[in-house]
């Protein structure tokens, strides 16, 4: 049994990802920003599209919904509480439901907090978790509809997940997290040597997604609201005041 992930870029920083079972051949899109982008990287795969996992309702992320449902027939899941700004939605999934590929199992998490439904998708068996724009590489989403505390237990039931497990974000955002994050954390060293191997990747071209949750535990700012250390810098003793004061810093960085 084995699952394949084919990633691909997608409008002007967003990345496309389509899922593949190899023993079923079901084929799965994680978002749809770009429609025509999916169909052609499908037929480039010689794969069969048979279901869409929307993590939220944004345009970049749901709005090749239709397109691709028409082209190919597939099943439309989506969060709950975003379903009524999705188009062409079949079933609706929430925190502690589970969706399939084929054999393969995958969590659906509450992340709420860039909108209220975001969800994402982890796949534990494959070490792996599809967290759109809940949590970027050093970054997370900009809280346009949740409030600080949701945003917050929503990041600590992903540092819940296996620190081995790799996510895959849904932007190409690295390099300027990265310069929030020296600036929320100046004397973390882990994350000095992170911001290296982010700078010489961007300079070969490569992508900085996927990452790995371990290594985002350690260097995300973020992550680490509930640090000593963070926490002395910009919030006191409060893990939520201190995720607050750290989004809204990033906000006007």
């Amino acid at each position: 049994m084995s699952i394949e992930v084919h990633q691909f870029p997608c409008l002007d920083d967003n990345y496309g990802f389509l899922v593949h079972d190899t023993v079923s051949g079901e084929t799965a899109c994680i978002d749809t920003p770009d429609a025509a982008a999916y169909l052609a990287e499908a037929r480039k795969k010689g794969w069969q599209i048979s279901a869409i996992w929307n993590t939220h309702w944004h345009p970049d992320h749901a709005g090749g919904n239709e397109a691709i449902k028409a082209a190919t027939g597939c099943n439309v899941i989506a969060p709950e509480d975003d379903a009524g700004k999705i188009p062409a939605v079949d079933r609706t999934v929430k925190q502690g439901d589970f969706v399939c590929l084929g054999d393969w199992e995958a969590d659906v998490i509450d992340v709420g907090g860039h909108t209220m439904g975001h969800c994402a998708y982890h796949l534990p068996a494959a070490k792996i978790a599809f967290v759109g724009d809940s949590l970027f590489a050093l970054g997370c989403g900009r809280m346009f509809e949740g409030t600080a505390p949701q945003f917050w237990a929503s990041l600590q039931r992903l540092k819940a997940l296996p620190a081995e497990t790799t996510l895959y974000c849904a932007h190409e955002y690295t390099q300027s997290n990265a310069k929030f994050a020296l600036h929320a954390d100046p004397d973390n060293a882990a994350l000095q040597d992170y911001v290296r191997c982010i700078d010489k990747a961007r300079a070969e071209g490569r992508p900085t997604v996927p990452f790995a949750l371990a290594r985002e535990l350690a260097t995300n700012p973020f992550l680490r609201a509930d640090d000593a250390s963070v926490q002395a810098r910009w919030g006191g003793g409060d893990a939520t005041a201190t995720f607050a004061a750290l989004r809204e810093a990033k906000n006007n960085f």
